[in-house]
């Protein structure tokens, strides 16, 4: 490098570190949030709050020493060296939560899109979601099938019948729907989704990636995330372990399979389905529920 162009170099890093030693005096004198600090970051990952290592930003904060700094590190499954403006989305997620939480901001109310390919557990993850986590609040579609054995009108599915679905078309009351398999209809009801973000809850949708990226055409707000298998083997196994379809339905569903594992680039997240339960807890997380711990490293 010659000899002035190191120079330049040299003091453009002694103004990048004087540009973050503002930041952290800042933080740590109160007069800025490290919410606010980090948001910017994101935003734009060059800046001086971007290009700050997590552990400066949260060393900055006051009641932060080295030892509880490093144990939330480890809780937030964030390397040492990681910068504020390099975090990945689930990532910037758990620190978002962290940092609410210890500054006294509330959670924000959000929609958590759920998909995925077939037979990968969506409806296995959001039933344990359901049964373990209360305080989430699940999308209920509204069909035009009839109901099986064992499902409750609202709770399961809202069962409704054509000329209602077409009025619910009409009124625009469907954030997304769609025919499946050329025959009952299926639709997300907007009106209760609204409401409720709208009182400060976060809502979860259980759907596929034709209506996910519906969803994400009308509210691009909204957090897409994408259902993984642990490997297509493991989604061979439990597809043709159902028993529920015959040779060449599987074979049919094992094409689409593919395709739809093709598209997980389009999403915000992506969350492995090893085990149900951990699947459903690092969901929740990113709901930003209030009272949900922190997840610590996972393979």
């Amino acid at each position: 490098m010659p000899e002035v162009d190191r120079a330049a170099a040299g003091r453009a890093a002694i103004a990048a570190r004087r540009a973050r030693a503002v930041v952290k005096d800042a933080v740590h004198r109160r007069e800025r949030r490290a919410l606010e600090v980090a948001e910017v970051a994101w935003a734009d990952p060059a800046s001086p709050e971007g290009t700050m290592r997590v552990r400066e930003l949260l060393m900055s904060m006051p009641g932060m020493g080295p030892t509880r700094v490093a144990r939330t590190m480890e809780e937030l499954a964030i390397a040492d060296a990681k910068r504020v403006g390099g975090l990945g989305p689930r990532q910037r997620e758990k620190l978002r939560s962290w940092l609410g939480s210890r500054e006294g901001i509330p959670a924000r109310s959000r929609l958590v899109v759920l998909a995925g390919p077939t037979a990968v557990g969506k409806g296995t993850v959001s039933s344990h979601i359901r049964d373990n986590y209360p305080e989430v609040l699940l999308s209920v579609s509204a069909t035009t099938r009839p109901p099986r054995p064992g499902e409750v009108d609202g709770r399961h599915y809202y069962f409704v019948d054509d000329d209602t679905f077409d009025r619910m078309i009409a009124q625009g009351e469907f954030l997304e729907y769609a025919t499946v398999h050329n025959a009952s209809r299926y639709g997300t009801p907007r009106p209760p989704i609204d409401a409720a973000l709208a009182s400060g809850r976060s809502v979860l949708l259980e759907i596929d990636l034709q209506g996910a990226r519906a969803v994400k055409r009308a509210m691009p707000e909204a957090l897409l995330v994408f259902l993984l298998p642990p490997s297509w083997e493991e989604l061979v196994r439990r597809l043709t372990g159902r028993g529920t379809e015959s040779a060449a339905e599987q074979a049919r569903r094992l094409e689409t399979a593919k395709v739809e594992l093709a598209a997980q680039d389009e999403f915000d997240v992506k969350v492995v389905n090893h085990d149900v339960g951990r699947a459903a807890r690092e969901v929740v997380e990113l709901l930003a529920v209030p009272g949900t711990p922190s997840a610590r490293t996972r393979s």
